[in-house]
């Protein structure tokens, strides 16, 4: 899909194909970068999340847009994973949009449904009316929403996609919306290549605590300092020990900083490692935060710093 604006253009990753959660993201996100910057782009889908992040990281794209967390299932594991093994990506903005599940089929009705693709999330999402209404479907996990609606040639399957997906299709929906609570939103960053260092410190660097405040300057990237107002880092700690995790806590809760969400993912070395993803709600280039990263170094093995940057108004 290519929205003509004016030259130069971007290239603007996003989950795959046409009509995906994430398309709407991508297309918000080339509204409010025409409006400030009149640029044109053309959105680029791909099959996994992951493809689409390592298309930015390899300069394939300019920009890639992916979920992050949702206010039902929490956060999107492969987005997290995947941003942690790729050291050239950096956060430029956050948006928030919110999504409706509608169950697409042939079927004349419920009875006749017998198995039902999506995303793992979405499935996720409406358990509880699938339960309800379709007890005995057998649930198949799909790489997107809208690639379940492949399989909708035969009547006894249905897909969970966005009602947007079933109208670019040309496809009957059965029932909408169908997610189990109404308030369901999902987080989204854009993410592009960094242009200075990367902001990850490991033990042993004597140049370590520099590297992270000139790197947390250079986070700004678009924004200017004014409006950034979310920093995202991750981290791995030295050893699991007593107070291994509540030193580093305290670095941002003796300054004031307030975190907005501490999760912990699996470092896939050993069972009982992890590595602890952290959004805080501050600029990085401010003094006393980047007085914090500085200390942080101290009590952490391996420190990611993903970006600084602010929430768009989008929808």
């Amino acid at each position: 899909m290519k929205i003509s604006l004016a030259k130069p253009s971007k290239r603007i990753a996003h989950l795959g194909p046409v009509g995906t959660n994430a398309e709407t993201a991508a297309l918000a996100y080339v509204n409010w970068l025409s409006q400030e910057t009149n640029l044109e782009c053309t959105l680029c889908p791909y099959s996994t999340i992951s493809q689409a992040l390592e298309a930015s990281a390899v300069g394939q794209v300019d920009y890639s847009v992916v979920p992050v967390e949702n206010s039902i299932e929490g956060s999107v594991t492969v987005t997290l994973d995947t941003l942690w093994r790729l050291d050239q990506l950096r956060i430029q903005h956050a948006l928030v949009l919110p999504i409706s599940h509608a169950l697409v089929s042939n079927a004349k009705n419920f009875n006749e449904i017998q198995k039902v693709y999506s995303h793992p999330q979405a499935l996720a999402q409406c358990q509880v009316w699938l339960g309800q209404f379709i007890p005995s479907a057998q649930l198949i996990p799909a790489n997107s929403t809208t690639e379940a609606l492949q399989y909708l040639e035969d009547r006894n399957v249905a897909a969970i996609s966005s009602p947007r997906a079933a109208e670019l299709y040309h496809l009957p929906v059965l029932a909408q919306p169908i997610n189990d609570y109404p308030d369901n939103y999902t987080r989204f960053w854009v993410l592009s290549r960094s242009g200075g260092e990367i902001a990850n410190v490991e033990p042993g660097e004597r140049s370590s605590i520099k590297s992270i405040t000139e790197s947390a300057s250079k986070l700004i990237l678009d924004a200017s300092a004014s409006n950034c107002t979310h920093t995202s880092l991750a981290f791995s700690v030295p050893a699991n020990m007593p107070g291994a995790l509540v030193k580093p806590l305290q670095v941002f809760a003796s300054r004031g900083i307030n975190l907005s969400r501490i999760e912990s993912r699996p470092t896939k070395r050993s069972l009982g490692e992890y590595i602890f993803f952290m959004d805080v709600e501050a600029n990085a280039c401010q003094a006393f935060v980047r007085s914090a990263l500085e200390e942080l170094k101290n009590h952490t093995e391996t420190l990611k710093i993903f970006g600084c940057y602010s929430l768009l108004s989008v929808v």
